[in-house]
């Protein structure tokens, strides 16, 4: 049995840390299965891939990005046809390729040409014409899809005789959450993890501190951490304005973030556009800190309001500013959100509540008959 597993990353943010999962997922399905990675290039993904995979390749993948896409439809066309060529080669020598997102084009493209051998994971939820110009690969590649949510199954609303299905991200969370501890005799420590980027609404956050009062602005910390991918000019901005404010740090991306989420009291998502799904705010409840998510998208399926978090419109800094304002006045409910969020983790987005459905999904393409028949002993013991 060969696996190739696809992806347009080589970082160790969200979709990077979904997709190691992913593999290491299908490794614990196919013990004996050979897995090969493929990747555009180094990075820190590797040391989690190193464990679960056989192999790990580098190659020019034809990636559909928004920064670099006048690029790609001039110079980049001129690499369609190898991009295509190695594709068609590494699917025809795989029973299985796992594609993750929908981004990586050359596989996409390819995949019509040998059917049944595909399986794209969509991570994403784009906007206008990218939304379009995606649905329509999805659609050419035939390829059986997983939705990571409600929310990016019902943005890309594809034909009912495609085959799809949706499935949450399983995270590893910590074996037990955090204790909360906070009162309102100290500083509220919020936390806002993750990429620098316009999306993100790191400036909405900021906007938000700059509207409460002197008296509740000086009892809230804010550690801001997170790197902007290939955008320097950004993350400068962003530092330069932290600077000037007392209370707030700004942190680079750190690959191990479980000390971030221990010092916290309240993670904050405030998100501008569609996220996904939202993996900080699993992590938060996973931690046993309560989230305070942007109303868009996957977030609502993530955080239940009122009872494992705050929701807020998106891109509404006075709103922002108002739900920070009444949890350092009332921090009673900080310990049942907790506990709930925790709960809701345990049940829809932890490793263990996740496994089942990949192994109901892939039993039928692991085609040795050792591994089907373990399988069945696991999903029907």
């Amino acid at each position: 049995m060969h696996i190739a597993c696809i992806h347009q990353g080589y970082e160790l943010y969200g979709s990077d840390r979904c997709f190691a999962e992913t593999v290491a997922t299908l490794r614990a399905l196919a013990p004996s299965a050979r897995i090969t990675v493929v990747l555009p290039r180094p990075g820190p993904i590797v040391g989690l891939l190193e464990e679960v995979a056989d192999a790990i390749v580098y190659e020019p993948l034809w990636i559909l990005r928004r920064r670099g896409l006048a690029r790609l439809a001039t110079l980049g066309l001129l690499r369609l046809p190898m991009a295509l060529g190695r594709a068609l080669r590494r699917l025809g020598e795989c029973d299985l390729v796992y594609v993750n997102t929908t981004v990586v084009a050359d596989y996409l493209l390819a995949s019509r040409l040998l059917p049944g051998r595909t399986l794209l994971h969509v991570h994403e939820i784009p906007e206008g014409f990218v939304r379009t110009v995606l649905r329509g690969l999805i659609r050419w590649s035939g390829a059986e899809v997983i939705f990571n949510s409600k929310a990016t199954r019902d943005a890309f609303a594809l034909p009912a005789g495609m085959r799809s299905r949706v499935i949450y991200n399983g995270i590893d969370g910590p074996p037990v959450p955090e204790p909360v501890s906070y009162d309102g005799r100290r500083p509220l420590r919020l936390l806002m993890i993750g990429r620098l980027s316009r999306i993100k609404g790191q400036e909405v956050l900021l906007d938000a501190l700059g509207r409460l009062t002197p008296a509740l602005r000086a009892r809230i910390e804010l550690r801001i951490v997170g790197s902007a991918f290939e955008d320097p000019e950004r993350e400068s901005a962003l530092a330069e304005r932290v600077a000037n404010l007392d209370g707030v740090t700004l942190q680079p991306f750190d690959p191990e973030p479980a000390a971030h989420y221990r010092w916290a009291d309240i993670v904050v998502v405030p998100s501008r556009l569609p996220e996904s799904l939202g993996r900080v705010a699993i992590e938060a409840m996973a931690y046993g800190r309560p989230p305070v998510v942007s109303a868009i998208g996957g977030l609502v399926e993530v955080v239940e309001a009122g009872r494992t978090g705050w929701t807020v419109k998106p891109d509404d800094a006075a709103a922002l500013a108002e739900i920070l304002g009444q949890i350092i006045a009332d921090p009673v409910p900080l310990n049942a959100f907790a506990n709930a969020g925790r709960q809701r983790f345990e049940a829809l987005f932890s490793e263990a509540a996740v496994s089942e459905a990949f192994e109901a999904l892939l039993k039928p393409r692991l085609a040795t008959p050792r591994e089907a028949a373990r399988l069945t002993a696991v999903v029907h013991p």
